[in-house]
This record gives C-alpha cells, sequence and structure tokens, in this order.
C-alpha cells in the first residue's frame, strides 16, 4: 500500500507540474508574439476564452504520450522525445480544435510555434535540471552506485535499509525486474528501469558500480543466467540470504554475501513434513556417528534446531568433536547432548556406549570416503566401512533401537574403487540386519555434495587462490550434487517415513559437469577462466568413473510421499545366509591383514573390488 501512494504521488507531482507549464507557455506565446509589449485586449481575451480548449486537449495528450512513465531523476534521450511529440501533436490538436470552434480567431499564426517552443523548454528543462541536481549530488557522494536486481519483498527490505544507512554508503540508483507490471514503478522513490536482460545497458547509463541480486527465491537455473548476466558487465555482485532466511528475519544489509557455487548447484528450496519430523524425532535419544564430519555436524545442528531430542555424538577425531561441541553449546545452550570419543571398530566401546545410552535412532555417517586414499588402503577402508558398521548395527539392535539410519553414497552402485565397494557391503549389512528385535535399517543413497571436507570445491578454492592451476581430471566428467543441508533434511525425512529395509535415493537433479563448476568457480572469484587461471585436464584417477549412477539396473525407483525421496526396490539377490558368510569372511580377513581373502569375501558377495589400476576413460 505504501508502495502504491508513493508511486501515486510522484506522478500526481509531476502531472500538477506539467499542467501548470500549459497556461505559462500559451499566455507567454500571447506576448513574446507582441514583443513582450503591451497586448491587445482583444487579443488577452481571446487567449483566455481559448484556454480551457487547450488545458484539456494537451493534459489528455501529455497522459496518453507516457510522459508519467519515465522518471525525472533518469530524465534522458527516450523523455526528450517522448515530450517533443506529445508537445507536437498537443499543439497540432488545438490548432485543429480551435479552428472548428471559432475558427482560430484571435489566434495570431505564430502563437502555436511559439507555444510549441515553450513547451518544449518548460518540460524538458526541470527534467533535466533535476537529473543533473541528483547526479552531482552523488557524485560528491563516496557511496557506490548501485543497482538492485529484483524489485520484490527481498529487494524492498535492502533497499529501505541502504536509504536508512547514514553514511550512504551505497546510493541505489534503480532496480531491474522481470515483471511487466512493475515495470515503470517505483520503490521507495527508486525507479525501476528495466528488465534484467537490459542490466548490462543500464549498469553503463547509469555509472553503476556495484549489482545487489536480491532474489532469494531464484532457482539454481535462474541464478545461473542472472550471474552470467552480471559478469557480462564486469561489475562485483552480491547476494542476499536463501528464501528460508529470508522467511525467518527481514534482509539487512550486513547480509549481502558473495555468490557461491552452491547458489550456481543448489535447487529450490526442499519442503518438509514437519509435523513427521517433530513426531518422529523429539523427546528421544539420537545417536550420530561421524558427528563431527560434514555430514554428521550439519545433522547435529539441523536435529539441534527442530526437536527437543537428546543427542549423543561419536567422533573418533579430537578436534572434530570439540569442535561440534563447542558450537552446540553456543548455539543451542538448552539442548541436552553428550561426546564420545570413540572408534566405531573399538567393539567394546561401541557395545559399553550403546548399553549406557541406549539411543531410539541412530545416524551412522561415519565413514572413509575419499576414493584415491582408499584405493590402496582396502583393509582401513573395510574396517572402518564395513566392520565398523556392522559393529555399530549389532549394538543397535541389542541395545533395543528402534531405528538406524545408514549414509550410503552413489558410488555404491556398480563400485569401481574401493569405497564404493565397502559402502555397498554396508548396505547389504542393513539388509541382513532390519527387522531383527523389531530395529528397522533405513539407507539413503546420494551423490556428492557440496563443500564437504576433501571434496572437490575445498580444492578448487585452494587452487585458485594459489593463482592455479585448477586441475579437472577429465572434460567430460560430471557429477551429481547436493549441498549438505539439503541433503540432511531429506535424510531425516527418510529416516521418519521408512517401515525399514528401504534403500532411499535422494532426488539429485541434472548432474553437473565438473568443468562447468571449475569454471563458475574461478568467474566468482573475479577471475576469468583460461586468460587468467588456467584448467588443467590430468586424467582419470584410479577407481573414478566418468559418470555415476543412483541405482541398479535390478533395482525400480517407486515414489514415496516425499517428492525427493524415492525407494530402490531390489531384484532378486544374495540371500541372508550368503551376505552373513560373506561378511564373516572379511571379518576374519580384515583382522589378519589378508588382502587377497578380503578380496575373495567381496567376491562372496558378489562385488568385484578394482585393484589399484586407473578407470577407463569412457
Amino acid at each position: 500500500m505504501n508502495l502504491l501512494i508513493d508511486r501515486l504521488r510522484t506522478r500526481t507531482a509531476a502531472f500538477i507540474h506539467d499542467v501548470l507549464t500549459i497556461p505559462v507557455s500559451w499566455l507567454l506565446a500571447y506576448w513574446l508574439r507582441f514583443n513582450l509589449d503591451h497586448i491587445p485586449p482583444e487579443f488577452i481575451n481571446g487567449a483566455l476564452q481559448s484556454l480551457p480548449w487547450v488545458l484539456l486537449i494537451q493534459s489528455a495528450i501529455y497522459w496518453l504520450f507516457g510522459l508519467y512513465r519515465g522518471v525525472w531523476r533518469f530524465a534522458s534521450l527516450p523523455d526528450l522525445v517522448r515530450i517533443t511529440k506529445a508537445a507536437l501533436v498537443g499543439t497540432a490538436v488545438i490548432v485543429f480544435a480551435l479552428f472548428i470552434v471559432n475558427r482560430s480567431a484571435l489566434v495570431p499564426r505564430s502563437v502555436p510555434v511559439l507555444y510549441f517552443g515553450l513547451q518544449l523548454l518548460l518540460l524538458a528543462s526541470p527534467r533535466l535540471l533535476y537529473r543533473w541536481l541528483k547526479d552531482h549530488r552523488l557524485t560528491l557522494s563516496a557511496g557506490q552506485r548501485v543497482l538492485i536486481i529484483g524489485a520484490g519483498r527481498a529487494g524492498e527490505m535492502l533497499a529501505r535499509d541502504l536509504l536508512r544507512d547514514s553514511q550512504r554508503a551505497y546510493i541505489p540508483l534503480g532496480f531491474v525486474d522481470d515483471k511487466l507490471h512493475r515495470q515503470g514503478s517505483e520503490v521507495h522513490g527508486i525507479p525501476i528501469v528495466g528488465t534484467t536482460a537490459e542490466i548490462p545497458a543500464i549498469s553503463t547509463r547509469l555509472g553503476i558500480d556495484l549489482l545487489m541480486l536480491a532474489i532469494p527465491s531464484a532457482t539454481a537455473r535462474d541464478m545461473r543466467r542472472l550471474v552470467e548476466i552480471c559478469e557480462h558487465t564486469g561489475l562485483p555482485f552480491r547476494t542476499v540470504p536463501a528464501l528460508h532466511n529470508v522467511m525467518r528475519e527481514p534482509i539487512h544489509l550486513s547480509q549481502l554475501r558473495p555468490v557461491s557455487i552452491e547458489d550456481l548447484l543448489g535447487r529450490e528450496q526442499i519442503t518438509l513434513d514437519w509435523v513427521a519430523l517433530q513426531r518422529g524425532l523429539a523427546e528421544r535419544n539420537i545417536l550420530i556417528t561421524g558427528a563431527g564430519g560434514s555430514i554428521g555436524a550439519e545433522l547435529v545442528h539441523q536435529l539441534a534446531a527442530i526437536t527437543s531430542a537428546r543427542l549423543i555424538l561419536v567422533d573418533n577425531s579430537e578436534f572434530n568433536l570439540y569442535r561440534i561441541a563447542l558450537e552446540l553449546a553456543e548455539k543451542h545452550p538448552d539442548l541436552q547432548f553428550e561426546r564420545h570419543l570413540l572408534d566405531i571398530t573399538d567393539a567394546p566401546a561401541v557395545t559399553a556406549l550403546f548399553q549406557n545410552e541406549r539411543p531410539a535412532l541412530v545416524f551412522h555417517a561415519a565413514a572413509y570416503k575419499h576414493v584415491p586414499l582408499l584405493q590402496n588402503q582396502l583393509r582401513a577402508a573395510v574396517r572402518n566401512n564395513v566392520i565398523g558398521t556392522r559393529l555399530v548395527a549389532e549394538a543397535a539392535i541389542a541395545s533395543g533401537c528402534e531405528r538406524f539410519v545408514l549414509i550410503s553414497t552413489d558410488k555404491a552402485v556398480n563400485p569401481t574403487n574401493v569405497m564404493g565397494a565397502t559402502k555397498r557391503v554396508a548396505e547389504a549389512i542393513c539388509q541382513l540386519y532390519d527387522g531383527q528385535r523389531d530395529c528397522r535399517f533405513i539407507t539413503v543413497r546420494f551423490g556428492n555434495v557440496l563443500g564437504s571436507a576433501g571434496s572437490v570445491v575445498p580444492r578448487f578454492q585452494q587452487q585458485i587462490a594459489q593463482g592455479g592451476p585448477v586441475t579437472v581430471t577429465h572434460p567430460d566428467i560430471e557429477r551429481f550434487f547436493m549441498t549438505i543441508p539439503e541433503a540432511c533434511q531429506l535424510i531425516m525425512q527418510a529416516a521418519v517415513i521408512g517401515e525399514g529395509g528401504e534403500i532411499f535415493v535422494l532426488d539429485m537433479g541434472e548432474p553437473i559437469k565438473i568443468r562447468y563448476l571449475a569454471e563458475q568457480m574461478i568467474r566468482l572469484a573475479g577471475r576469468e577462466p583460461g586468460s587468467e587461471i588456467a584448467i588443467e585436464y590430468v586424467g582419470l584417477r584410479s577407481g573414478e568413473k566418468l559418470y555415476e549412477e543412483l541405482f541398479y539396473a535390478t533395482e525400480t525407483l517407486v515414489a514415496t510421499r516425499h517428492s525427493k525421496i524415492r525407494v530402490a526396490r531390489r531384484g532378486a539377490g544374495l540371500s541372508n545366509h550368503a551376505i552373513a558368510q560373506g561378511l564373516n569372511a572379511l571379518h576374519v580377513a580384515a583382522n589378519a591383514a589378508d588382502t587377497a581373502a578380503m578380496r575373495a569375501a567381496f567376491d562372496l558377495l558378489e562385488i568385484h573390488v578394482p585393484d589399484n589400476a586407473p578407470a577407463p576413460r569412457a
């Protein structure tokens, strides 16, 4: 409502100004006709008698020609052309109308010409003078000239905060917005000057120093398009927080941040069944293994934010456990939590932990995950990812746990590396133990998460900071990506909707080429890929595939009640007896550090463990 009132007030003031110029121009034209001397009474009377017709016709022409779509602050050549057309057409219509009314009696032939010229002068001069004064004042200011992209709620809040800044560090000169009904409007006196496609031209015309993206609801595809347009301007740009943050609190200048790779690869905001989450997670003892890792830590934070559960944090890294406990104490001082520095392959410690804590729900996020590193570390991978998972699962069953959620990976599908093979066995463990003593085992399988420790994003960031080159294994390699918060939200949702025995596959969207990821990260760092930061292709690493998969050909994906979560229904597979036999053989071989026996045990599980040779390039 306030925006509408401001808009009407601004246009009304401009219209009143222009209407007042009509009698001034008309009467002044008569005075000039008589050389600024005495005007004969009969001509004065004729001028006054004609004036109502002149006012009615000319003001209607002004409105029809859209003189009030433009904004005085940005008066330019198109506005001058529009004024000229309106004055010319208005003069012609007036001459014609007066000829019809009174045969143009007492209207000297030079008066319409003089009237036209005076209209141009009185309409254009104040607009151009106003713009010059504004530009001159802003030029003297130390503030940066800003173009705000998006004139919605977030843009309005941002503009309001900029205008309230007593330091005037940023001067908002205009908005761009793609909604047609907003074009020509104003927000807090700041005009909407065009669409996003016009950003480069508008930035040049207005002398913009900084672009501010204020579209928190934009999808990743929209963000990629907007960032590409912004990059073409060569100007720095910033963005507001994501939509779910905007809904919780107003936008402030301090919240502006550089565009991140998560903005370009993330997707639309997830809708969760909060009632089911609260019912399934509240007032429970919840144990999280790997609680200090990337996924584990985000799970801990999200559980702390939405439930009144008591959290049990388990990690074998002293620093990671200390850090997550410190963060919880600062952000959630009323939260009940325990921390345990523990190796999940330590059977007596795991058993004692579960007997003492009696968790109702387990999120098993602890795992070794670095593909090239684990290629020649078979025993370490087996002990942590397989034996550790088995020990935690058996302790959960013995202690009366209700649900066990395994965090799996797309690399467990047709594995070509040690890490994927061990995670595939971990999935088999959940299949084997599901339903024992009423403990439901649920597997959640998804692809890469952006920004996790040891992943491609931190590595690229380090290489860019060092001036390059950025190393990519293959021009065509691609991966599924998901933000860590998104993955954890869907993991929690899967935990409460699972009946037991399912492998939930998260909707990862379209795969992203790693080459594109590298190029965008270089651009977001203010550099140009190729010319300023080189990209080098170093070849696929051992165990690496060009394309990852989220499910087997023998699995059928079935929809669940959440649009982003599907269930992979398996066809005929190994019997529980065969799985148990293979696990026992793997356990014995790992304890004996017998690599050949470990590989043989994987064969019993019908899982091929590749050697340390590079994966094929096609």
